[in-house]
């Protein structure tokens, strides 16, 4: 048995990271480098938009990656003096509300339960049918109009109260308090005093 020296330290040493480079030149790659090459990175091509994370009220600025119209990353945006580019574990898998992953070939595909167009159920009727958004919002104001019209209490006990008690409104946690103001002014003049907000539940 030799003696450790320091020359014969930097020897062993100097072989065995020759050893391990001829190892890793001879031995067949895994992982990306596969028979067909090494995939396109997938934002390689994408046009990159500011935009704000869905998910709550807090509004973390993200980074949207589009090409041909199709959402294929996002990010949080470094930029944001709200979240600096970090995201909460449910904005980064924001990119999922769109699209996911085919679990048999791994291939990016829309996500078939992510609704783009609203659905309508007459009464007595037991399916949902797809509307215009058009239809949708002059049918939702018609029957607002219609019951505020039918409930509307102007005194109640000698004292005026100009209310209706048969509309609410239910907030979301989505609504940052820019769009929260205007939408309570709008339920006040209205006459609602059903007025929640999910993070109250």
């Amino acid at each position: 048995m030799h003696e450790m020296t320091r020359r014969n330290f930097l020897k062993m040493l100097g072989t065995a990271f020759v050893a391990s480079s001829v190892a890793g030149v001879s031995l067949p790659k895994s992982g990306f480098a596969t028979e067909a090459g090494i995939p396109k990175f997938r934002i390689k091509d994408a046009v990159e938009a500011t935009s704000v994370c869905c998910f709550c009220s807090l509004g973390c600025g993200g980074i949207a990656s589009v090409i041909d119209g199709d959402l294929v990353s996002f990010e949080g945006d470094p930029d944001s003096p709200i979240n600096e580019g970090a995201l909460c574990s449910k904005g980064a898998a924001q990119f999922n509300v769109v699209n996911i992953y085919d679990p048999q070939d791994g291939t990016m595909v829309p996500n078939p339960r992510r609704l783009t167009r609203p659905k309508y159920r007459a009464p007595g009727a037991t399916e949902w049918q797809e509307v215009e958004w058009d239809w949708a919002f002059k049918r939702i104001a018609e029957k607002v109009k219609a019951t505020r019209d039918a409930t509307f209490e102007t005194v109640s006990n000698g004292v005026t109260v100009n209310r209706t008690q048969a509309i609410g409104h239910l907030g979301c946690g989505a609504l940052p308090v820019e769009d929260l103001g205007p939408l309570q002014k709008l339920q006040r003049a209205l006459g609602m005093v059903y007025i929640e907000h999910q993070a109250r539940l």
